[in-house]
């Protein structure tokens, strides 16, 4: 062929650029969408395979896919993917979700709470193992109290932020689950997980849209309720009996541990046990360490060098967070079983006043 009798109109030569594209960017000007992802967002859901065309489907049209990607983005507190967005509590403008601040409500009270718990482990642990003796602890423990017992510390130190960090972690729990059903099992039966293998029973679960329940909530749920125990038996119940519990010290926990020996080494061995698991693992989570501890290797690079790097990583920090954790046991444990659990039981008219309290519970 001639390239002289080339038709320059020819559209194969034209540079001109094509019109003829199937959304014309002229057209297509969309709301921005934050790209920019927390740390914190809801749970994912490994078992949907979810295509904009489906989401997109489901709304009508492409505004609405983004529109509902945009309205649904809200942070959470046990990984996945959320959006940016604003928060349906009106803090509009702050580019976070509800859970977002109900995990910082978490974070911050906790910080509170371990203030209270490191002097009251410095007064019914290290001191008695220092002073290897009951009686002569008791004076601290009180001057203790004139810190965290007082009408105003009390509740801004023990109470309240033991209610915010168990309330904001429960209603997060809650809202993640809102999110999970209204985003990804919203429509349709259990067909869908039943078509990919998945047991009915299972399928079931997955569309009751439950985040995943991490062993730091297990053991939180554990500790409130052995919190609730001993606040109750040292607290609730002198004041309830007796109008006060000036009475209440060492030597209290000491006649419960003679009179009621198995109820208080399981009570007191399950408060200790549970509380420095929980509390030194919650620390490494904020820290950022929790997440990268492990004994198995959650993703692999298929370089076995690298893996193997990763993995040894992973199980140090796994290793020392238990270690820690099993430290702050065994000194509590040293100073709390060791001495004052062996304090002796109490005599005289304060004995029959603690006989009283214990008989109040029929536990004991």
């Amino acid at each position: 062929m001639d390239p002289y009798d080339l038709d320059p109109r020819d559209h194969r030569l034209s540079h001109k650029a094509s019109q003829e594209t199937f959304i014309s960017l002229v057209q297509l000007d969309p709301e921005p969408i934050l790209d920019s992802y927390q740390d914190d967002g809801l749970d994912f859901d490994p078992t949907r395979d979810a295509s904009p065309s489906e989401d997109a489907g489901e709304g009508g049209s492409l505004e609405n896919s983004i529109h509902s990607l945009k309205s649904s983005g809200s942070g959470g507190a046990a990984g996945g993917i959320g959006l940016n967005t604003v928060t349906p509590l009106g803090l509009s403008g702050s580019g976070h979700g509800a859970v977002y601040y109900l995990t910082r409500i978490q974070r911050y009270s906790s910080y509170t709470f371990s203030l209270f718990a490191s002097l009251h482990l410095a007064t019914t642990s290290v001191i008695p193992l220092l002073a290897r003796s009951v009686p002569a602890s008791e004076s601290y423990l009180l001057l203790a109290r004139e810190i965290y017992q007082t009408p105003l510390s009390e509740p801004l130190l023990v109470a309240l932020p033991i209610v915010a960090h168990v309330g904001a972690g429960l209603l997060a729990r809650l809202l993640r689950r809102r999110e999970n059903l209204r985003r990804y099992y919203g429509a349709g039966d259990e067909k869908t997980h039943i078509g990919l293998g998945i047991a009915k029973p299972t399928a079931r679960f997955l569309r009751s849209g439950w985040p995943r329940l991490s062993w730091i909530a297990l053991s939180g749920y554990g500790f409130t309720a052995v919190v609730a125990a001993h606040a109750f038996m040292n607290r609730v119940l002198p004041l309830a009996v007796e109008g006060d519990s000036a009475n209440i010290g060492l030597a209290y926990v000491a006649h419960g541990f003679v009179r009621h020996a198995w109820t208080s080494w399981a009570a007191y061995a399950a408060l200790l046990g549970i509380g420095c698991g929980h509390m030194v693992w919650g620390w490494a989570k904020w820290f950022g360490v929790s997440q990268s501890a492990g004994w198995a290797l959650e993703r692999h690079t298929g370089v076995p060098e690298v893996d193997r790097k990763a993995r040894r990583k992973r199980r140090r920090r796994l290793i020392w967070i238990n270690a820690v954790a099993a430290a702050a046991t065994a000194v509590w444990a040293a100073g709390g079983l060791g001495v004052v659990a062996r304090g002796g039981e109490t005599l005289g008219w304060v004995g029959k006043v603690y006989d009283g309290l214990y008989d109040k519970v029929p536990l004991f």
